[in-house]
């Protein structure tokens, strides 16, 4: 509930990322998408001090799937949307 403007977005994004890429990709350019759960920061940790923050995504696992994306390892994927949730 009152998340419809939240999700509408967000797919945007993920059409956004692959018609890019299909535009892109004759040029050698990769578009992927990273969608992150909640992020263990100082910031959500103070605005959620009841959540359970082991269930969140540590910045750093993050970082490994960017980046892995920013790679030669990753030179096949295209106009991917990676779902990055941690635990939750």
């Amino acid at each position: 509930p009152d998340m419809g403007a939240y999700s509408v977005s967000k797919s945007a994004v993920m059409r956004l990322t692959e018609s890019m890429a299909q535009e892109l990709r004759h040029k050698g350019i990769n578009v992927n998408a990273v969608m992150p759960s909640i992020i263990d920061t100082p910031q959500n940790r103070a605005a959620m001090p009841g959540a359970d923050p082991a269930q969140w995504v540590a910045p750093e696992a993050l970082a490994d799937v960017i980046v892995f994306l920013s790679s030669d390892a990753a030179r096949a994927v295209h106009g991917a949307c990676i779902p990055v949730t941690g635990l939750s």
